[in-house]
């Protein structure tokens, strides 16, 4: 037998284990898609910690054999053109059997603060509405007159006689009462539904009066109280990258369900991001609270 058909016959096996699981893939998304709609349709976070979990676990090795069966199919196909010598890189049984066992390198281990993709990024948010910076100004005033790209103090009086500085749960934030309060509920849900996340969630910042770096005169909800950055276990999510902290996708469950907008679904994915959404502050507005 040729070198070539030598290296042919070294691929068939794991191409056809391979192309078996790609077949399977839409059948598994389609599991996934009836669990997490039932997750909705509850009106709430339905599904406990361990479960979304294995779904992501799920998710990743769906993604990992997807790659290495776009692999293979470059492998096999350079092949006849008569490469042989310092070719393409060839696993070894262990590694094929690591990778079809998910438990390969790019494995998802059990850990809350281990960076995932962001599934339906775009729809993260769905039935809530951002409130725009034209917007809060509008209802709230400006906290601030004078704005740089650093944190500075608020200077509108009726915004500063609403804004507390508190032990929030698992975190301590500087913020609007109303928002404080909600923040509470979010976090008293969470620890009753997963006390092992409700103890790694860490803040990387609530108030800043600031304009949103970039802009000239543009303010952050950060500058009204109204926003929240989280991580887990103190370790920040990168900016922009379309992944993130596994805890992360599970806190956002509780934060939409209590009318917070995540950041993971803006055009600039910002993740670590939590703020109050338009339809909230109408409520708060309307009650008289803001």
């Amino acid at each position: 037998m040729s070198a070539p058909e030598d290296q042919f016959m070294r691929f068939v096996p794991a191409a056809i284990i391979l192309a078996i699981a790609i077949i399977l893939v839409p059948i598994i998304w389609v599991l996934l898609s009836v669990v997490l709609q039932q997750e909705d349709e509850a009106g709430g976070p339905a599904l406990d910690s361990g479960a979304r979990i294995e779904i992501e676990q799920l998710r990743q090795q769906i993604e990992d054999l997807q790659e290495r069966f776009v692999q293979l199919q470059t492998e096999v196909a350079q092949i006849p053109r008569g490469i042989t010598g310092g070719g393409p890189y060839e696993p070894n049984q262990d590694e094929e059997d690591a990778i079809l066992r998910g438990t390969g390198p790019n494995d998802i281990l059990n850990s809350y603060a281990q960076v995932v993709l962001i599934a339906n990024r775009t729809d993260v948010n769905k039935g809530l509405e951002v409130a725009s910076p034209n917007y809060l100004e509008e209802k709230l005033g400006r906290p601030r007159e004078v704005l740089s790209d650093t944190c500075e103090a608020m200077t509108n009086e009726a915004l500063k006689a609403k804004l507390v500085l508190e032990e929030v749960g698992p975190i301590k934030v500087r913020m609007l009462m109303p928002a404080v309060e909600s923040l509470r509920r979010v976090f008293a849900n969470v620890e009753r539904a997963d006390p092992d996340l409700y103890a790694r969630i860490n803040t990387s910042g609530s108030l800043c009066v600031r304009r949103i770096r970039g802009t000239q005169d543009r303010l952050s909800t950060h500058s009204y109280g109204l926003a929240v950055d989280l991580n887990i276990d103190g370790q920040l999510d990168l900016f922009t990258d379309g992944k993130t902290q596994l805890g992360l996708t599970i806190l956002a469950d509780f934060f939409h369900q209590e009318g917070w907008v995540w950041g993971a679904g803006f055009n600039r994915e910002d993740s670590m991001h939590f703020e109050i959404s338009r339809k909230q502050l109408d409520e708060w507005l309307a009650d008289g609270q803001l």
